[in-house]
């Protein structure tokens, strides 16, 4: 990846189902950080609702796209954070675990796919939750990922944006 790369950091959810927020979260985080420590240039921060259209819209003509989202898991372990990168064919989510939306993140990457509107490196990390009720606020161990995964997302930019 070159220095003038876009690169795309999605918080995917919906800050009034609880949990469900912490992508939302992970991405305010990170514009905080970014005020004492720059994010590199091209580097956008944004939030979703996860519609796939608009995830699309949002990580179009990027390098490189993060996408954070809440998952259901079973078993459930609350705040227990997968990385899953698309290689290959496919973005496959580690054992049952799916997005907490009507459609999920896979459905956006295969309608990408078909579209040819994939970013070239996508990186998605899936934050187990444990509360997905209506209300605000992330519950304790969800909460408790949310600076360390944003300190990760910026670690991964930045080793990402070297080049080989």
């Amino acid at each position: 990846m070159n220095v003038t790369a876009r690169i795309a950091v999605i918080g995917v959810g919906n800050e009034y189902r609880r949990d469900d927020g912490v992508g939302w979260a992970v991405v305010t985080r990170l514009a905080e950080r970014a005020e004492q420590q720059p994010l590199p240039g091209g580097t956008v921060l944004r939030v979703c609702d996860g519609d796939p259209a608009r995830l699309i819209t949002l990580w179009e003509d990027a390098e490189l796209a993060i996408v954070v989202d809440a998952t259901h898991a079973h078993p459930a372990s609350p705040g227990r954070v997968h990385r899953l990168e698309l290689t290959g064919d496919r973005l496959t989510p580690p054992g049952g675990a799916t997005s907490s939306h009507g459609l999920g993140l896979g459905e956006a990457v295969e309608l990408a796919r078909e579209l040819d509107r994939l970013p070239r490196h996508l990186i998605v990390y899936a934050v187990e939750r444990a509360d997905g009720n209506l209300g605000t606020g992330l519950s304790a161990p969800v909460a408790a990922v949310v600076t360390p995964l944003a300190e990760r997302i910026a670690e991964d930019i930045t080793l990402l944006r070297r080049p080989r």
